[in-house]
């Protein structure tokens, strides 16, 4: 008897709230009914967004109730009220999310306060447990459960009013996806435009300034060598010596662009070459792709299928990751191990480096410019990025980049 009565405690208590909300929602109806009229004068359209915008609120307090008391999420889905005005104002009007919510708030004004009449009616012979009506106190056993009946029934029906039909969710699908792409889009132009900074410095700081002093150099050979042919084979050497050291910068840069080593060895080859490179204690494992030829990019016949390699900006962007994770693992975790593991997906690539260091890394906004590109660089593939770093390690950075083999 206590536990009936417990729950019907609960479910009354759940359809309080939907009745509060049913007031609020006749308060929203006159809301409503304003903020059409202001609109059709144009001068009060700017309410207009900010009035669907506190409908949503109540659409979603409605959403969270009903989710509490079945269980299960309520999905939402809204184009989102953003830009300038007359842009928000059209897609307050057009957002079939905006109907389905004046739907909801005109039903739930009537179900939200009848529903709850009909749990005090039902509460009312269990109260009277004396005096003339007595003999309905009985049917407590009986009557009780029916009050969580009509929550579960408020809960129903607020679950079908408020889920989104198809054309909503396709059309809040679509939009979340355009800004998606929109920000990504962003940050690989940032991305970008650092890359192309970087070029720049490297040039002008280290190739040009070498070149320019070879010049000046072998510009001196020349005028000395006819009156001190020791000083001018020794201007000559100086400057041989300066090509070699700007040929080699002029390397680092190309290989900045895109690793030659990436186009010779594939990415096996070239993240086993930084892994022995790096200072740590790396281990490597690799499933489903294998070493390549010097400018094969399906790989050896017995080794690989024809297109087993996957696409070049994708190897390009794996082998920035890993080098990357390792760089940072190596300067600033003071970890000695660390491992990776590459592995072919039926439509991605997917690389996972792991560390013993002290962790805490971020990879958001405010976290390292190195991980910021990564992450940047990783979302210009339509990738994905998930990185593990409690304090005190291990860090793992795992990711996923779409690509067709």
């Amino acid at each position: 008897m206590r536990d009936v009565i417990r729950e019907s405690g609960r479910a009354s208590l759940h359809l309080l709230g939907g009745a509060a909300l049913a007031i609020l929602c006749y308060l929203m109806v006159g809301v409503a009914l304003f903020t059409a009229f202001l609109t059709l004068t144009v001068i009060g359209a700017g309410v207009l967004p900010e009035s669907v915008l506190l409908l949503r609120r109540l659409a979603g307090q409605e959403r969270r109730r009903t989710a509490a008391r079945s269980g299960t999420p309520v999905p939402e889905a809204y184009l989102p009220l953003d830009g300038a005005l007359p842009a928000r104002v059209r897609t307050a009007v057009g957002d079939p999310g905006t109907r389905q919510d004046l739907v909801w708030a005109a039903a739930q004004l009537v179900y939200g306060l009848v529903l709850w009449f009909a749990s005090l009616v039902l509460w009312a012979p269990a109260l009277l447990v004396d005096g003339v009506v007595t003999g309905l106190a009985g049917r407590r056993p009986v009557l009780l459960p029916l009050i969580g009946r009509l929550a579960d029934l408020d809960a129903a029906w607020s679950r079908a009013l408020l889920t989104p039909t198809p054309a909503a969710a396709r059309a809040a699908g679509l939009a979340a996806r355009v800004e998606e792409l929109t920000a990504t889009r962003a940050g690989a132009i940032a991305a970008h435009g650092a890359e192309l900074r970087r070029i720049e410095r490297d040039l002008h700081d280290g190739t040009q300034a070498r070149l320019v002093a070879l010049s000046m150099r072998i510009g001196l050979a020349k005028r000395v060598y006819d009156t001190d042919p020791a000083a001018g084979r020794k201007l000559l050497d100086d400057a041989q010596a300066q090509a070699e050291e700007a040929l080699a910068e002029l390397r680092h840069v190309v290989r900045g662009i895109h690793p030659p080593i990436l186009t010779d060895r594939g990415l096996t080859g070239a993240v086993r070459a930084l892994a022995a490179s790096s200072g740590l204690d790396v281990e490597v494992s690799v499933t489903g792709l294998a070493d390549h030829a010097p400018g094969d990019r399906a790989g050896r016949p017995e080794e690989a299928a024809p297109g087993a390699r996957a696409p070049a900006a994708v190897e390009a962007a794996a082998y920035f990751v890993v080098a990357e994770a390792l760089t940072n693992a190596a300067r600033h975790s003071g970890a000695t191990r660390a491992s990776v593991a590459l592995s072919r997906e039926p439509a991605a690539l997917r690389a996972r480096v792991a560390d013993e260091g002290r962790g805490g890394a971020e990879a958001g906004e405010g976290g390292g410019s190195g991980l910021l590109g990564m992450r940047r660089r990783v979302a210009a593939l339509d990738g994905t990025v998930r990185l593990t770093s409690p304090a005190g390690g291990p860090t793992v950075i795992e990711v996923e980049l779409p690509c067709v083999w």
